[in-house]
């Protein structure tokens, strides 16, 4: 089954712009997306997609492929899905540029089902949420599963609610229900597709909880395609703000100064 990771890069992120160039520990954060990914066994190649020349060079001039896609894209997966038109794979696999402490292993993890699913089209990936303030932080997305491991819904709202007011019930600072013992989920932006999928899911409108929650995955949810969501215990930080970058930058740079 040939599989393919595409990296979208953009320069003009709203809270951090040009952060995919942002250097940590000497080099570029997609670059550092990119080497991750080469890591995953499961990929046959990895691919940036962007629409600046700065991003492509960064790229290229280390090694890697990246290649230029419109400038007028509304979303990561329209961009990919540009890509993905002129590929011949079975599955591509969306990497987020903006998580270079990645771990191959959730990659392949991710792609996993496909092996013996035939029928799937799409999956994710989630971890339990440890921290009460995550569960309530609405840039951190939640994911709550039906019982056969495929999404009911996401959202940046708490989810699911515990209640508090019944005997029993959960404690205000709890991600977690004490009398099912049910873990609130963090969704991880990662995402697998049968390439016919995200061609499919690339030509349809946005729903209305699209656009509301601000979630390109309720795209394919409100359209009727199901999602499989595959829970790993690894939750890697990603770069949203100047803050974070700061505390991966910390991370990366302490660990190229560790001895061997």
């Amino acid at each position: 089954m040939r599989t393919i990771g595409l990296i979208p890069a953009r320069y003009a992120s709203t809270r951090l712009p040009g952060k995919a160039l942002a250097l940590i520990a000497g080099e570029p954060m997609v670059w550092h997306v990119y080497r991750r990914a080469r890591a995953a066994a499961c990929l046959e190649r990895v691919i940036v997609a962007t629409d600046d020349e700065r991003i492509r060079a960064a790229v290229v001039e280390r090694g890697g492929e990246a290649v230029m896609t419109r400038p007028d894209h509304v979303s990561g997966t329209d961009r990919l899905a540009e890509v993905a038109a002129d590929l011949e794979c079975d599955l591509v696999v969306n990497l987020q540029g903006d998580e270079p402490l990645m771990d191959p292993a959730i990659i392949e993890a991710t792609v996993a089902p496909f092996l013996s699913e035939p029928a799937l089209r799409m999956s994710t990936a989630a971890t339990p949420i440890q921290d009460a303030g995550e569960y309530r932080d609405a840039a951190v997305v939640k994911v709550v599963l039906d019982e056969r491991g495929y999404a009911l819904y996401f959202s940046r709202s708490p989810l699911p609610y515990f209640r508090v007011d019944s005997p029993g019930g959960a404690p205000d600072n709890t991600c977690r229900d004490p009398e099912t013992g049910l873990s609130a989920l963090k969704h991880l932006g990662l995402y697998v597709y049968r390439r016919e999928t995200l061609l499919w899911l690339s030509g349809l409108p946005p729903t209305a909880l699209e656009r509301a929650e601000k979630l390109e995955q309720l795209r394919a949810l409100g359209h009727g395609c199901p999602i499989r969501v595959v829970v790993v215990d690894y939750s890697p930080l990603g770069v949203d703000t100047p803050e974070d970058l700061e505390r991966v930058r910390r991370l990366l740079e302490d660990q190229t100064t560790c001895p061997p």
